[in-house]
């Protein structure tokens, strides 16, 4: 871990797609923005609801619903830019960009491919930015758009791209940190360009990771993530109303509770901050003054445990074969199967004669397609008798040395007599103790944890 302390007093704050939705939303992040001298950079994801619209036609839909989605996305944007005091300024790029996505959606009804899809994708953050720049200039700011894909150079793995460090180093010194002395600069999260220019995406949530990658490269100071709710809680507050935030957090265990399924923070979103131990701060656009969340490297005297994580749309596999039992390799081949069919393995438990284990995504893939495919069952069959049960979900408890206090079982297991509890994984990691339910009782098992062992 790079322990060199940042040397710049800047301010990365990345805003989400709640909190660029609509021209007041806007107007509340600018607030945010501007109350602030230390923020020098802003990362912006899309406005609520053109990514989803954006994925869709780039899937391919048909003529009348492909005029749907284009007249969504132009409502969402033209509502911001029609209440400027200036709109030409920026309503013929606008409008170049809905040309574009109209062009890009016929192609794509026609024909998909990854690299069409981050091309259509990418167009939500650069109206969004566009949009964003121009409501700082309209009250008296120095800002400039900046386009992210200058720096944020990737390899070609589309829909997932993974950023080269070194050179986003280099070329953020070299073309960003300059700006930043003399403007606000505002740019896009999630996007990003492969070797022959071709734009690619990091992937879902990829704006918080965007904004952590620009922080650790510019030696800044500070990462904020703003959201719609005030700072990470020790559970969903939506699932468990009396849930309470947690003021300061360290970055061992948000990332558990990112991993496990808490959707404030994007769980790659802490890596680049780890790595060179910048703190970052989650809090709310909608009301900035209500604080936040602090993660940071280490905590005073963190509790035993921290929080619950809740990862529904869970599946379980079963192998069962008594060829296991004294053999040796059964583990491997079955692994270099899942292997084989891009499958990565979450939880997992054994016995002598059968393995369990879950799968690290929700059951499918992000065109919708099954993990579990039939090619995959078919080759698992061969070696072994497969079991399938969907419909599950993961509880995480998230907390410190678990592995080594004294009472967690009965702390929590002592109050969990009324559910069915498919799996258990404890010991492996000092940071979470996971289970898993029927996706019926999900929330009831939360429910009834937090008040044990939080309430």
């Amino acid at each position: 871990m790079n322990q060199a302390a940042p040397q710049s007093s800047h301010v990365v704050a990345k805003f989400g797609g709640t909190s660029v939705a609509d021209f007041e939303a806007m107007n509340r992040s600018a607030d945010v923005v501007l109350g602030n001298p230390d923020v020098r950079l802003v990362v912006l994801s899309a406005s609520a609801g053109v990514t989803n619209l954006l994925v869709a036609l780039a899937a391919g839909s048909e003529s009348e619903q492909r005029s749907y989605q284009l007249d969504e996305i132009r409502r969402i944007q033209y509502a911001i830019l029609d209440r400027l005091d200036n709109p030409s300024v920026v309503r013929e790029e606008i409008d170049r960009m809905l040309e574009n996505i109209a062009m890009l959606s016929e192609a794509a009804a026609l024909a998909t491919s990854t690299a069409l899809t981050d091309e259509l994708v990418s167009h939500g953050e650069l109206m969004s930015t566009l949009l964003f720049v121009e409501i700082l200039r309209q009250r008296q700011a120095q800002a400039e758009w900046f386009d992210v894909r200058k720096v944020m150079h990737t390899d070609d793995h589309f829909g997932r791209a993974t950023p080269d460090g070194a050179v986003l180093k280099e070329l953020a010194q070299t073309l960003l940190q300059p700006r930043l002395q003399a403007s606000l600069v505002v740019t896009q999260g999630f996007i990003g360009s492969e070797a022959k220019g071709r734009t690619t995406t990091l992937g879902r949530g990829g704006s918080d990771y965007t904004a952590a990658l620009l922080g650790e490269a510019l030696n800044l100071s500070r990462v904020d993530i703003w959201t719609d709710v005030p700072g990470i809680y020790t559970t969903d507050p939506r699932v468990v109303p009396a849930a309470k935030r947690i003021d300061k957090i360290a970055f061992e265990e948000a990332a558990e509770m990112a991993t496990f399924g808490a959707k404030v923070l994007h769980p790659a979103t802490l890596l680049p901050a780890v790595r060179s131990d910048i703190p970052v701060f989650v809090g709310s656009s909608k009301d900035p003054a209500a604080g936040g969340t602090l993660v940071c490297n280490t905590t005073e005297n963190p509790p035993l445990f921290r929080a619950l994580a809740l990862r529904r749309k869970q599946t379980l596999l079963t192998l069962h074969s008594l060829n296991m039992l004294h053999a040796r390799g059964f583990l491997a081949e079955v692994f270099s199967i899942l292997a084989r069919h891009d499958i990565s393995v979450d939880l997992i438990t054994t016995s002598e004669v059968s393995i369990a284990l879950t799968m690290d995504t929700t059951g499918t893939t992000s065109s919708g397609r099954s993990l579990l495919t039939t090619a995959l069952l078919t080759e698992l069959s061969s070696l072994c008798r497969v079991e399938v049960e969907e419909d599950l979900a993961l509880i995480a408890l998230i907390g410190n040395k678990l592995s080594r206090a004294c009472g967690v079982g009965k702390e929590v297991f002592g109050v969990m007599d009324p559910f069915n509890i498919r799996m258990i994984c404890y010991g492996a990691s000092n940071y979470n103790l996971c289970f898993l339910v029927p996706g019926a009782d999900a929330e009831q098992v939360v429910r009834t944890l937090h008040h044990n062992l939080f309430e």
